[in-house]
């Protein structure tokens, strides 16, 4: 059972119908965290002379997704633990830390070389690193053989579709700035792992409060950066508002949802759907063309997601 509150909490068997609202809160943070590397590559200006630091952009949509989950928390009638509850909170920072500080400024630094579909790959690593964790660390999400089935051909559908191109491209890309997404990767999979084992804490309280953890650790960066070097307009701005409304506001919420009804195993197979969104949003908005193996690696990638969906069923029915 997860260690966060579900909003239909007090139950351990499975409602009517909440496989579709998982799948359904799948899909919408699939869409919203593959935006956000086009909207990081708009935000730092990635390949041009103008463009927002990222030591700007991180604290601006941290304090603006932070701004967006209270209001949430507002709405829903949820609450912070007591300041007193030292194990809650010493979770909330974690989560801070690993699921918004480090990883956004790793990824918005790195946009600054790296093209977005570039970035986008590096999300694949990440249900290899939360299946290892969680083995080792939770009984109830072992790896089965169909979980592994899945995770090797989530894998594969990431190499056919992202393979040529990456390996065409990668030499010419900054290694400091791969470097810094694959740790940027680390993060996001250890921030899953935090939240899958957190003590019980209502979902959107728990954003709110790791959201506005981050947020305020990032404050002080923006002091670091000499406002008449910076040479930006209003598309930069848009950028940043649209990165803490969607990405590190509303998709913040939707993560811990995801993470109370369906655990990290499940949740970490975004790292195959989100570089599709990607690649996606790239061609629409910056007509990055995709080869002609992309519709093999749509089915191969929402085959591993379903072939580890039911790996995860059959622990948890055990």
């Amino acid at each position: 059972m997860s260690g966060i509150e579900a909003p239909e909490a007090g139950s351990g068997a499975a409602a009517p119908g909440r496989p579709a609202m998982v799948w359904f809160l799948f899909a919408c943070l699939t869409v919203l965290w593959g935006g956000a590397y086009a909207l990081t590559r708009v935000a730092v200006g990635t390949g041009t002379e103008v463009g927002l630091p990222p030591e700007w952009v991180l604290p601006a949509r941290l304090t603006l997704g932070a701004g967006v989950l209270w209001i949430l928390m507002g709405v829903t009638g949820q609450r912070l633990p007591p300041l007193s509850d030292r194990r809650c909170w010493g979770f909330i920072f974690a989560m801070g830390i690993a699921g918004s500080l480090i990883p956004f400024f790793l990824i918005t630094t790195a946009q600054e070389t790296v093209n977005s579909s570039l970035a986008a790959l590096y999300t694949a690593a990440a249900p290899v690193f939360v299946v290892l964790g969680a083995t080792v660390l939770f009984a109830e999400e072992r790896m089965t053989r169909n979980t592994g089935i899945g995770v090797a051909l989530g894998f594969a559908g990431i190499v056919v579709l992202f393979g040529p191109d990456v390996l065409a491209d990668f030499g010419s890309a900054s290694v400091i700035a791969q470097i810094l997404l694959l740790f940027a990767t680390l993060a996001y999979s250890t921030s899953t792992l935090i939240a899958r084992g957190a003590p019980p804490i209502p979902p959107i309280a728990f954003a709110a409060g790791y959201a506005t953890v981050g947020a305020v650790l990032s404050w002080p960066l923006a002091f670091s950066v000499d406002p008449g070097s910076v040479e930006a307009g209003w598309t930069h701005w848009a950028a940043i508002a649209a990165l803490g409304l969607g990405p590190s506001g509303i998709a913040q919420a939707i993560f811990m949802a995801i993470v109370a009804r369906a655990g990290a195993t499940f949740l970490s197979l975004t790292g195959y759907s989100v570089p599709v969104a990607g690649a996606v949003f790239g061609w629409v908005f910056f007509a990055e063309t995709q080869s002609w193996n992309a519709v093999a690696a749509f089915a191969l990638i929402l085959g591993g997601v379903w072939m580890a969906r039911q790996g995860g069923q059959g622990r948890r029915q055990g």
